[in-house]
């Protein structure tokens, strides 16, 4: 490392000395091919993988470093070239307290269509896809459709989060209207193609009947399809949009509920197209504004193949995240202690009532994930004004200090969740004072195992959130798909040869791995946190 750097900074000399300031990368490049560096020296002379990287590095180096000292004065470029290892980074107290103070509750705020959601199912006893008096039957058909919804269409959210908010990052509204597009239609044409796969399965294993499969499909279908026209209002900085349409598709479901003879499936149905049809409808005249005022300066078209290319990772990502949350309640209703199941997968309440209460830990903590993530980009750009490019050691020091910050700030989040869940299951005004039921051991016990393995899956997206903030998808790809490996093989023999509740251990175990595994990779990449920062522009 030592020879890397010495050999970097002694090439950053010379690029200054023939060029100056450079004006772009390929410059530099070139400038530095013209030195007789080929792409097979720099992985053992520079510690980079060829040409380009390094390129960008330099070029980023010498820019930075460039602009800052353009702005001192006479006495501080003296103090600076007399005193290089004595300047120290602020805390910047005020700053973090500020942007704290802005995304938590704006990461909770986010949280108020899931908590319109409870609220209705409290005092209506019903809300958007979810009703208290479904016998166990109806509730497998709803949840099962709900969970292959969710997971269908995983991938594609996480992607719109990712390409759309590139294009509209930088203004280029017309290319994010058409990723957005052309994300949704892809995932609306999986949802069809998983449906006729399990159609296929089912006509020759039986697994249910094809009306309760109907049943599945379309809560499947109406659910996978909101989640992909609500995720771009996300990206497009619209997310109060997302409160209103679940306000109105809820508002719907009670009327017709309370107003109407029609069967539950129906209200539930109809409340989540009016969801739907409200959010496309703005989100359309949204865009048709956007591009008047903003009309694109060149007609360019999605390439499938770059695209699957610059996105595999997130897609896949975003599928193996909802199967691992859904692993253990699948392997839980597969099982029983009272014999055998009347279906393969039968809902059971008890269990789903503990994870019910354990996901509150995973939600109530998205506050202190978009802090984390806001105030991590924010001091990157920070502390690379600050930091001199001769002294990356300290840079990485720095942003690494403010991880363990947010991370002590995770967890004293954590323990106040789990006294207010402890409230909510034991207090008269929790759950029982509002279903007028006591919450069965096995509840408590599953909220319990369940909440403690939901803390260290959000540590564990925390560190996936950091590293892909920068580009690193491999690791938190791997990662998580050991975590659903580890989740399935655990939960299926402690649920199979202990008792079905037990599947909570092998999402508890699964989530540890998760976290840790991540957790060494994010030690890595604060050890070159500076390379990684350049290499990604």
């Amino acid at each position: 490392m030592e020879k890397h750097s010495e050999n970097i900074k002694i090439l950053i000399d010379n690029v200054k000395d023939k060029i100056g300031k450079p004006v772009s990368s390929r410059v530099v490049a070139a400038t530095i091919e013209s030195f007789g560096i080929r792409d097979i020296d720099t992985e053992a002379d520079y510690g980079v993988s060829d040409i380009q990287d390094l390129a960008n590095y330099v070029y980023r180096q010498l820019t930075t470093s460039l602009e800052h000292k353009e702005s001192l004065n006479a006495k501080q470029r003296e103090y600076i070239a007399t005193n290089p290892e004595t300047i120290q980074l602020s805390d910047y107290l005020a700053v973090k307290a500020k942007i704290f103070a802005q995304y938590y509750p704006l990461g909770i705020f986010h949280l108020l269509p899931v908590f319109l959601q409870i609220a209705a199912i409290v005092v209506f006893g019903y809300s958007l896809w979810t009703h208290v008096h479904f016998n166990h039957l109806q509730s497998t058909a709803v949840v099962l459709g709900v969970i292959i919804g969710i997971v269908s269409t995983g991938g594609f959210v996480q992607v719109i989060g990712r390409q759309a908010t590139f294009y509209w990052n930088y203004h280029d509204y017309s290319m994010t209207k058409k990723t957005i597009d052309y994300l949704l239609k892809l995932g609306i044409k999986t949802l069809f193609i998983v449906f006729a796969i399990i159609l296929f399965v089912n006509s020759f294993v039986h697994i249910y009947p094809f009306k309760v499969l109907f049943i599945v499909f379309v809560y499947a279908f109406l659910i996978g399809l909101v989640l992909l026209i609500l995720a771009p209002l996300h990206t497009i900085r619209q997310r109060w949009m997302i409160t209103v349409a679940v306000i109105i598709g809820t508002s719907v479901t009670v009327v017709l509920n309370k107003y109407s003879s029609l069967l539950i499936y129906y209200t539930h149905w109809f409340g989540i197209c009016a969801a739907i049809i409200s959010a496309r409808l703005y989100m359309h005249f949204f865009f048709k504004g956007l591009l008047k005022k903003n009309p694109p300066r060149a007609d360019l078209n999605i390439k499938t193949s770059v695209f699957i290319y610059q996105n595999h990772r997130y897609f896949l990502y975003g599928i193996f995240i909802y199967l691992f949350i859904f692993i253990d309640r699948i392997l839980a209703w597969s099982t029983s202690v009272d014999g055998q199941l009347p279906f393969i997968v039968y809902f059971e309440k008890d269990y789903e009532l503990g994870m019910d209460m354990a996901i509150l830990v995973f939600l109530l903590l998205s506050g202190v994930l978009e802090f984390s993530i806001a105030s991590f980009t924010r001091f990157l750009d920070i502390t690379q004004k600050l930091v001199q490019f001769e002294n990356s050691k300290l840079f990485n020091k720095e942003l690494h200090k403010l991880y363990w910050q947010n991370i002590i700030i995770l967890l004293i989040t954590a323990a106040v969740i789990f006294v207010v869940i402890y409230q909510l299951i034991f207090a008269s005004w929790g759950y029982k004072g509002q279903f007028h039921e006591d919450l069965e051991e096995l509840s408590v016990n599953v909220t319990l195992f369940g909440g403690i393995g939901y803390f260290f899956l959000a540590w564990g997206m925390l560190n996936t959130l950091y590293l892909f903030t920068l580009g690193q998808t491999e690791q938190p790809l791997k990662g998580i798909i050991y975590a659903v490996v580890i989740n399935l093989s655990i939960g299926f023999v402690l649920s199979r040869f202990v008792s079905f509740e037990y599947s909570v251990v092998g999402m508890l175990v699964g989530a540890l791995f998760f976290m840790f595994y991540t957790l060494k990779h994010i030690f890595r990449f604060f050890k070159k946190l500076d390379y990684h920062y350049y290499a990604s522009f």
